[in-house]
């Protein structure tokens, strides 16, 4: 490909300017092919992993109220569900600020073994002090991953699949949540093992998905976009020429590579300061906007699922052990509304898509609340209103992490993920369980129902929110939604 005709566009630096510049293009270009399901499938898993976590979380509150275990109350069981969301909080920053400065691939080890360590360490708690902080540090590790594997699907995916290739991975979650609730329905299961065993042997099935997810990262490079703007422009040549070399192989063809005038400035680190000015002063709509989307989701999911189980024994009289048929349909709902409406962000666009799935599932949890409320529903019709629901809620909450990493300019990305998801789960989501937990504990209706149209106010605000200030970044390449600081 041509450059353009200067008198220094043969020396190294210019040629490397090019081919930086090029890089992004080149994988917005590339066809479909088997290395982008595998990202899918790699990247994916982590999300399964999360929703094995959370549900299983959920799962056995019952087992660990029981005085035959650990005896805890059920405001003490949203407290330590709260600690693992705190611990995920401080995760994200922590690894998020990593992640920008030592790359996506090294972020997945360090992360992934956190989590193994202290998922596997929580099957041997003994009290809640011991329980919260392993649920903390199983939440830090899961926390990290949000931000690597966030930036990760936003740099290797082409501009036309982003939409719905970000939502089918975030969805993923509900996959695991499934798989958790086949799992609660043997291991809680007294017949087979006792009320303190079983769910300790819950948590060591996290860490057997682990094992596979670090195999299967082996595959996955580091990102070519990072590693070009810090400086090792060969390595990223050479990670997508491998990609256009096995699309080839598979008999694909490729579109020529628009030529660019656009000059990369290498860099090892974006100081803080930058990013606050990129946050606050270059895009400050942009973040008004990110947070809405997050702080509604992360309250609406975590007061809800989290307490979910409490729900059902407290108010339907669900014994513990058979929460998991409740389960399994409304994580059917969550798997197939980002599988369903995922594309349709790429076609119809995010704005539409988003106003959409926010207002419908505020709606529809308002309607369930009052249902509720009226004692209308038993435990069968309750998961049914809420697998509805939550069919547009999963993509709802799968396209705010869309929203906000492909907002913010390559350098900064996976801090602000980190950033944005610290900020809405830690005031959308942190207190949501302590604060479920108490509701359902009072046995009031009056009061759960509160809690239900609170969480609803706040869909229904955040799609106001994207209606009027929505993005429409369907289809457009990162560097045009949010142009790199690194360019020039």
């Amino acid at each position: 490909m041509e450059g353009p005709a200067t008198p220094n566009s043969s020396s190294p630096d210019v040629r490397s300017d090019r081919l930086a510049a090029q890089l992004p293009a080149r994988l917005d270009r590339l066809p479909w092919s088997r290395f982008h399901w595998l990202v899918v499938v790699a990247l994916g898993i982590t999300w399964i992993l999360d929703g094995l976590e959370v549900t299983l979380a959920g799962s056995i509150a019952g087992a660990l109220r029981s005085e035959q275990s650990l005896g805890l109350s059920a405001s003490q069981v949203g407290l330590a569900n709260s600690a693992y969301l705190a611990g995920a909080v401080l995760g994200a920053l922590v690894f998020g600020w990593l992640t920008d400065r030592m790359g996506r691939k090294r972020m997945f080890s360090v992360t992934l073994g956190l989590y193994l360590v202290a998922t596997a360490g929580s099957a041997f708690a003994w009290d809640l002090p011991s329980f919260a902080v392993l649920r903390f540090l199983t939440g830090a590790g899961i926390g990290g991953e949000y931000s690597a594997i966030n930036s990760a699907i936003q740099e290797l995916i082409p501009a036309r699949r982003r939409g719905w290739t970000d939502l089918a991975i975030n969805g993923s979650y509900w996959v695991g949540a499934a798989m958790a609730a086949g799992l609660s329905l043997v291991l809680l299961d007294t017949g087979h093992f006792g009320v303190d065993l079983g769910w300790r042997l819950t948590f060591f099935a996290g860490a057997v998905i682990g094992c596979v997810i670090i195999w299967l990262r082996r595959f996955i490079p580091e990102s070519p976009r990072w590693l070009a703007i810090h400086g090792r422009v060969a390595e990223a040549d050479e990670v997508v020429s491998g990609f256009e070399q096995r699309i080839i192989a598979e008999g694909l063809a490729l579109t020529p590579v628009p030529d660019t005038r656009v000059v990369v400035t290498t860099r090892h680190a974006t100081p803080l300061s930058e990013v606050f000015r990129a946050l606050v002063k270059t895009y400050p709509q942009r973040t008004i906007y990110g947070l809405s989307l997050m702080i509604a989701q992360a309250f609406f999911y975590n007061a809800i699922f989290f307490t979910y189980a409490m729900m059902l024994t407290d108010f339907y009289a669900v014994p513990s052990a058979a929460v998991g048929w409740y389960i399994l349909p409304f994580a059917a709902g969550n798997v197939l509304g980002p599988l369903m409406l995922g594309r349709f962000f790429d076609t119809v666009g995010r704005r539409p898509m988003i106003v959409l799935t926010y207002a419908a599932s505020g709606v529809l949890l308002l309607l369930t609340g009052f249902a509720f409320h009226a004692g209308l529903l038993d435990a069968t019709t309750q998961t049914l209103c809420w697998s509805v629901t939550f069919f547009f809620a999963s993509a709802a909450a799968s396209a705010s992490y869309l929203t906000v990493a492909e907002s913010f300019p390559l350098e900064i990305r996976a801090l602000a993920i980190a950033i944005f998801y610290a900020l809405g789960t830690g005031i959308g989501g942190v207190a949501a369980p302590w604060f479920f937990g108490l509701l359902i504990e009072s046995g009031s209706r009056d009061q759960v129902m509160l809690g239900y149209a609170f969480g609803a106010a706040l869909m229904i605000g955040a799609a106001i929110v994207a209606w009027v200030i929505g993005l429409d970044n369907e289809g457009k390449p990162l560097e045009e939604v949010a142009r790199p600081l690194s360019w020039n």
